[in-house]
């Protein structure tokens, strides 16, 4: 990777005329540490993980933490919060143990979310074993039905990230995707997460103009951008259509700044947030709450993007 020249820009970036710039931030500690070093990085947004990632199942959130993590929420200003699903789960599996456990598992991240009152659960739809992409994407529509329908009263998504599409992942297209929203009579608890890395891996060409317009007409016409819940901002070190699933800092893999540009300046992801998956640095202290440099230096990099009123540029040369 080329190195990283150190990111100068430490102006606040507020207000809706801009995304919900984010991170995805480390729960070790406990769940309010993940908001202090979402805070130490001026992020709009955040996600975490509500239990461990490669785990069935988490610990218990005590009651205090969970109050300690939504005051904390609530006094930072950070508008959007998410938690990303366990990397286990698969909905599209067909063998009963493990369809079970990733139901039990996927039911139990939905519950931890709605009790940290985030905005949604982030899932890899899941990958077809032993059967095809017809049957896993029924799968996978059956099984969030049943989940919330157990849970007519909650308010939190279920956000269905786009994938690479390595090997028999499914989510990949848009149209698989628009299949399940399909299938579950287009719920309104069901919303989409876009990830640049992943977008490219699929094979939409983000990094032209007409390549951007085309996957945003196709994305609209499928989906729709009311679906459209929150992105994933990552640069990708395998080329269009590799379907290959490995983030890259901003602007130092094939997506490129401009495709970066183009997203944070793109009215229609008003309000949208925007969170990195970008690798960090290593060798620091799990419970440290202190800036990363390398998300210090790709959160600048994606607000140097953006493009300032002409008003505010012209306050600021006087």
């Amino acid at each position: 990777m080329t190195k990283l020249r150190a990111a100068t820009n430490r102006e606040p970036v507020t207000g809706n005329r801009e995304p919900r710039l984010g991170a995805h931030m480390s729960v070790a500690g406990g769940l309010p540490l993940a908001v202090d070093r979402a805070v130490a990085h001026r992020c709009d947004a955040l996600q975490i993980f509500a239990k461990n990632a490669n785990q069935w199942k988490g610990r218990v959130l005590p009651r205090d933490e969970i109050r300690a993590f939504r005051s904390r929420i609530d006094a930072s200003g950070i508008a959007s919060v998410v938690s990303h699903a366990s990397y286990l789960i698969n909905l599209a599996a067909d063998g009963r143990a493990l369809r079970r456990m990733s139901l039990d598992a996927m039911g139990d991240e939905i519950d931890r979310a709605e009790a940290l009152g985030l905005l949604g659960v982030v899932l890899h739809p899941g990958c077809y074993t032993s059967t095809s992409e017809a049957v896993g994407l029924r799968l996978i529509a059956e099984g969030l039905l049943e989940l919330l329908s157990a849970r007519r009263r909650g308010r939190t998504m279920v956000l269905l990230e786009h994938t690479a599409g390595q090997g028999t992942s499914l989510g990949a297209s848009f149209e698989q995707i628009a299949a399940i929203l399909g299938m579950m009579r287009d719920h309104a608890r069901v919303g989409v997460c876009l990830d640049t890395c992943h977008l490219l891996a699929a094979g939409y060409d983000i990094t032209t103009d007409a390549g951007y317009a085309d996957t945003f007409v196709q994305f609209e016409r499928l989906i729709g951008f009311d679906r459209l819940k929150a992105f994933h901002l990552n640069d990708s070190k395998r080329p269009l259509g590799s379907r290959v699933d490995r983030h890259e800092h901003i602007g130092q893999g094939f997506v490129g700044l401009e495709a970066f540009r183009r997203i944070v300046n793109d009215r229609r992801f008003r309000g949208t947030p925007m969170m990195l998956e970008t690798p960090k640095t290593e060798g620091r202290r799990a419970t440290s709450v202190e800036v990363d440099p390398l998300d210090e230096w790709n959160l600048n990099a994606l607000r140097a993007l953006i493009a300032r009123p002409a008003s505010a540029a012209t306050s600021r040369r006087r």
